[in-house]
């Protein structure tokens, strides 16, 4: 049996019980080696093969799980594994060799980069929407995903796997139609223990990555969820009633 496993985005106590449970059982961990917490690894059975998947391609992995059948073999991702996390491959490769496989969620790093922040990302009045999306690289976006004409919704942006090119990311959100004063933030390495916070403007964003030197392992949050005006919500104004409360008159 293989567990897709969700890492979480870093620190080691926030891999979920089930996942760390599967850890301890696991005959065989294939773990994301450049991005995934080697410390989850420290609790893994003696006995226990540990391979690191930053140095596989995918046919290795494959081969890998299937020369471990019968045996609990964990695939640990980091964050949650359906972000970006090239699952739905694997899982194919498996379908052909008939093997069984589940699917373990896990905290994903945009939580933990709101939870750096101690921002909200649907704030009522300002944006009820999130989009994760991320710039275009060795690896292609859809032409109708061009973060531009996601800008023009004005809705919360999570930029993943772009730390890199912020400059040409800053221009395609103001060219969509976000202002250069918008809120942004860069959080880098959310939940590690070099976890780094900056608050800055879209227009900001490549000057700060670039005195930072910040150009991977980080996040990009846009959206005025960053600023200081919101309305309150209706779940618990004393005149809005529902099924468990009622209004107060």
């Amino acid at each position: 049996m293989v567990y897709f496993v969700g890492a979480g985005p870093g620190a080691e106590d926030l891999i979920t019980v089930r996942g760390a449970d599967l850890l301890r059982e696991a005959e065989l961990i294939i773990y994301a080696g450049s991005l995934v917490n080697e410390k989850l690894l420290l609790g893994a059975k003696a006995g226990c093969k540990v391979m690191n998947s930053a140095e596989m391609t995918l046919e290795q992995v494959a081969e890998a799980m299937k020369a471990a059948e019968r045996q609990i073999v964990v695939r640990l991702h980091t964050g949650d594994p359906s972000i970006y996390g090239a699952i739905r491959e694997q899982m194919d490769e498996l379908d052909r060799f008939g093997i069984d496989y589940e699917v373990v969620p896990g905290v994903s790093s945009f939580c933990a980069a709101a939870a750096a922040l101690k921002a909200e990302y649907t704030l009522p009045g300002v944006s009820q929407s999130v989009i994760i999306t991320r710039m275009e690289g060795r690896t292609a976006v859809p032409p109708k995903e061009d973060i531009a004409l996601f800008a023009a919704h004005q809705a919360t942006i999570v930029l993943f796997l772009s730390a890199g090119i912020l400059k040409e990311a800053g221009a395609r959100l103001i060219d969509g139609g976000y202002s250069p004063d918008t809120p942004a933030a860069i959080v880098y390495k959310a939940s590690w223990p070099d976890e780094k916070v900056f608050r800055t403007t879209i227009s900001g964003l490549y000057e700060t990555a670039h005195q930072n030197k910040i150009t991977k392992t980080a996040l990009i949050l846009v959206g005025h969820f960053l600023g200081g005006t919101y309305e309150r919500s209706k779940l618990y104004d004393p005149s809005f009633a529902h099924e468990f409360r009622e209004a107060s008159k």
